[in-house]
């Protein structure tokens, strides 16, 4: 069977297979198991009204309690196991992973990355929305920002590489510094610590480009009315852009931040093509990969230590969005 073919039968038999669920579960419900007729047909009516909504989310339910519940608790018991899987050493690997420098270390970074990236993301692309919307080549400037969206994370770290080349006539840096008198050249990703933020730099460039088309939507959206009240009232530009404009929006800039942070507590492509973790830049997910062929119940204990980082981040938005919407 050809691609396509195999493609267009999967849809009619998916598509079939849904409008044959819901016809039939709606069938059932309301002619066999709580029919509008006999004593009191209609507390069987609002039996069935009551459970309809629940047989309509079976479905999804099924499939995420198969593909996200079940992953997540073979996941954690995966972890109470030994390297081979043989023997059960309750927590073990977590109290491992405690003790271990190198875990140490790597939690140690991603923390650096989440307070530094999200942060300067947001911010970059806060200011980039205000300044390319008051500039008659905005949309062009915009474009030019969001470009490194468009490029995958490994593209993107091989770009950095060559500005960050320890030779003058390749590396942008080194060629500044031979600008500046400065003869020998230095490899910054080599650099204890500082060399974290030279990584930090490229999920910055890449995502400053998101947090502008989504805060400058939000900006858009204010109301002309305050803005001239402000101006009325004596209001600077700075004034209003931080105390009018910036309060008023602050629902937004929760919501960019929060998804850069998530993205943050999952990168792995950046550090892997540009150090592989050497150097002081080990990550957890980094980490993780680093055992993930020699110690499979470590590097499941890791693996669960990164959603446990992680769920906080999406609770907290979750009850945010919910609070945007009343």
């Amino acid at each position: 069977m050809s691609p396509l073919l195999q493609g267009l039968v999967t849809i009619l038999i998916g598509v079939g297979g849904c409008v044959g669920y819901f016809y039939g579960a709606n069938l059932m419900l309301d002619r066999v198991i709580f029919p509008a007729r006999g004593r009191d047909p209609g507390a069987n009516i609002s039996r069935a009204n009551a459970v309809r909504p629940w047989l309509f989310m079976a479905p999804a339910m099924a499939a995420l309690g198969l593909y996200l519940v079940y992953p997540v608790v073979g996941s954690f018991w995966r972890s109470l196991f030994n390297r081979d899987g043989g023997s059960f050493i309750g927590l073990g690997n977590y109290t491992d992973l405690a003790a271990d420098p190198a875990f140490r270390t790597a939690l140690f970074n991603n923390l650096l990355w989440v307070l530094v990236v999200p942060a300067a993301s947001t911010f970059l692309g806060l200011i980039a929305a205000q300044l390319t919307d008051r500039i008659r080549w905005g949309n062009i400037a915009k474009s030019m920002i969001f470009m490194p969206m468009a490029i995958s994370f490994v593209g993107a770290s091989l770009i950095w590489k060559f500005v960050y080349a320890n030779e003058a006539d390749i590396g942008l840096i080194n060629a500044i510094r031979a600008g500046l008198g400065f003869q020998d050249p230095i490899d910054v990703i080599q650099i204890p610590f500082w060399n974290n933020f030279f990584l930090m730099a490229i999920l910055i460039w890449i995502q400053t480009g998101f947090a502008m088309v989504i805060l400058s939507a939000a900006l858009r959206g204010i109301p002309d009315e305050t803005i001239e009240a402000a101006i009325l009232d004596g209001a600077n530009p700075f004034q209003i852009f931080f105390r009018v404009m910036v309060p008023q929006i602050t629902g937004t800039i929760v919501v960019v931040w929060t998804t850069i942070t998530i993205l943050v507590l999952k990168v792995f492509d950046i550090v892997y093509t540009m150090t592989g973790g050497n150097f002081g830049t080990q990550i957890l997910p980094s980490y993780m990969m680093s055992y993930m062929f020699k110690d499979d119940g470590r590097a499941t204990a890791v693996a669960f230590v990164i959603m446990l980082i992680v769920l906080p981040v999406m609770v907290w938005n979750i009850v945010q969005a919910r609070k945007e919407m009343r």
